[in-house]
Formats: structure tokens, C-alpha cells, sequence
């Protein structure tokens, strides 16, 4: 059979609603068609492509690694058949949907306040935002945009500079009038680091020391997975937190923490980036509304980051 006989499209839109929607009765639903005949047809493109793309053996829709990989492809030319279709009519509205991995943090205090104004740009845009602090594989997680903190490893994603952070090593008032405001590094040694309970880029707290920087691990007795859930054990009195700035500076302003040795601060910074997939041309509008939108709202410096405007010097490949 030609490939011409084949409505390759079809049989892709089928395919991926039914990933989306989670099984092939919901698909056939949406397409007004029974459920064996949505089997049939991912049969019949297993067999084309001569490798399983579902496992059967659980009520709930299974990809396989292969059907992972080909959901993924099959998501993006879809989007760029609607795009071309979009264009060609005269229409260039973003439209779909855009599934974004974010710290809890930067999701608190940088994309929240954000949504009304995107809502109002592009509604016809549908974010799909999931928080966590771990660094997910963007294919596995069918994520289009993860924003990541810190250096980037070598690889084929695409980051676009969001800015840059301070560091800065915080506490409750509560906490420090229990135990003391530490003045030096030998005094911060003997507090209560709270930490994170995975490996980050810099593992541990750099303090200026004379003229080297010395680096405390977090040794305390909390560990968390998010910098979100560290920011609310600081706010609890629960002991010393390094933060990134733009988390704390609200609470800084208020007096509910209290930065502790500032002066001996390296003056470190911590990038921000947004990553994607290359996409080996043009990005579909709706990612592209996003990552522009990001670019030049959300600004985790209290003044504009440079990069954050240039749409031309702030594209990279991620290879830190």
C-alpha cells in the first residue's frame, strides 16, 4: 500500500487523542467511532511501522517506549500541521496546549502572577503546569518547556535565559532570637542548615572566608524536595535556609526573614533558564507565545535582566 493511500494524518490525530484522553473508548467517543475500530486502526499503524506502540495488558492505555517516542513526534507535526493550516487562512493566534515542568518556586512567585495577563494575551493557549524541582526528561514527561535553575549539562535541549538570582542565606526572627545570629563561618557552622534532599549544581553553602570561599554543607536536620517547601521551614523558625532572592524577597520586606551574613555573601548567582526541544525548524506558535511571554515577563531579578528582552542573545544551546 502507497503511502498516499494511507491518511497518515488520521490515523496520527487518532493516536494521540487516544494517549491524551487515556484509552481508545474516550477516543472513539471524541471521533464519534466505536472502540474496536480505534483498536483496529493503531493495530494497523503498529503493523505499518512494524513496533508495538501500546501494551494491552492493563484496562488503562500503556505506551510502550517506542509509542512514547512516536506520540511525542506525532504531537509536534500535528501542531505544525494546525500552524500551516492557521497561516494559510490568515490567522496567526497562538493556539493549543503547552505543558510546562517548574519549581514550585519559580511557579509561586514568578508564573502565578503571571497567568491573568497570558490568559488575557492568549486565550486560546492552554497551560498545563506541572511543579517539581527535579530535572525531568522532557520526552518522558511530554513536558514542551521546563524552566531549570542553576549550570545546564551538555545536551540537545534549547534554553533561553530567563536572568539571574542572588543567593542569600535567610531566618525567621523567631529562630534567631532562640539561637543567636551567626556573625562568621565558624558560628554558621554550628546552626541548623536546612537543606535539600537531592544533588544540586552547588552542594552546599559558599561563604566568604578572607580572601577564599569556603563551602558548609547543608547538615541540618531537614531535608525537603523543593525550594518552596525549604522557604515555608525557614518562615516556621526551623532553622537557616539558602535561598534564591526572588523566593524571599517578599518576606524580606515584611520582616518575616531576616538575610544573615551578608557580608561574607560570594555574591553568587543562579541562572534561570527556560528549556525545549529543538525542533530542527520553526517552534509551533503556541510554545513560541510562551517562551516569549516568559522572556520578557518573568523577571527574577528586581531590575530587567538584559538577556531577557533579546530574543536573539538570549537563545542557547544548553550545554553548561
Amino acid at each position: 500500500m502507497s503511502r498516499l493511500s494511507v491518511n497518515r494524518s488520521g490515523e496520527m490525530e487518532v493516536f494521540a487523542k487516544a494517549v491524551e484522553l487515556g484509552g481508545f473508548s474516550p477516543a472513539a467517543r471524541h471521533f464519534r467511532m466505536t472502540p474496536s475500530a480505534v483498536s483496529k486502526l493503531v493495530l494497523r499503524l503498529e503493523d505499518r511501522l512494524g513496533v508495538r506502540l501500546v501494551n494491552r495488558s492493563t484496562r488503562r492505555l500503556q505506551l510502550t517506549p517506542e509509542g512514547c517516542t512516536f506520540y511525542e513526534r506525532t504531537a509536534r507535526i500535528l501542531a505544525d500541521i494546525e500552524e500551516a493550516e492557521r497561516c494559510a487562512a490568515g490567522g496567526e493566534m497562538p493556539t493549543g496546549r503547552v505543558r510546562l515542568n517548574v519549581s514550585a518556586s519559580f511557579a509561586t512567585h514568578i508564573l502565578m502572577p503571571l497567568l491573568p495577563e497570558f490568559r488575557e494575551r492568549f486565550p486560546a493557549v492552554s497551560l498545563d503546569i506541572v511543579q517539581t524541582d527535579a530535572v525531568v526528561d522532557l520526552m518522558e514527561a511530554r513536558a514542551d518547556i521546563a524552566i531549570r535553575s542553576g549550570p545546564l549539562k551538555s545536551s540537545a535541549l534549547i534554553a533561553r535565559k530567563l536572568g539571574a538570582t542572588r543567593m542569600v542565606i535567610v531566618a525567621a526572627p523567631s529562630y534567631l532570637d532562640l539561637y543567636g545570629t551567626p556573625s562568621s563561618a565558624e558560628e554558621l557552622a554550628v546552626h541548623n542548615r536546612l537543606g535539600f534532599c537531592y544533588a544540586r549544581a552547588v552542594d552546599g553553602w559558599p561563604i566568604q572566608s578572607g580572601r577564599e570561599t569556603i563551602v558548609l554543607p547543608a547538615s541540618g536536620t531537614l531535608q525537603v524536595s523543593d525550594g518552596e517547601g525549604l522557604r515555608h521551614l525557614a518562615l516556621a523558625g526551623a532553622g537557616l535556609a539558602r535561598l534564591a532572592e526572588f523566593t524571599v524577597r517578599a518576606d524580606i520586606d515584611a520582616g518575616r526573614l531576616v538575610p544573615v551574613l551578608e557580608d561574607l555573601n560570594p555574591g553568587d548567582l543562579e541562572e534561570i533558564h527556560a528549556v525545549f526541544l529543538g525542533q530542527g525548524g520553526a517552534l509551533p506558535a503556541r510554545i513560541r507565545a510562551v517562551l516569549d511571554f516568559l522572556a520578557r515577563n518573568a523577571r527574577v531579578a528586581p531590575e530587567p535582566v538584559a538577556q531577557a528582552g533579546d530574543h536573539q542573545a538570549s537563545v542557547e544551546i544548553a550545554s553548561a
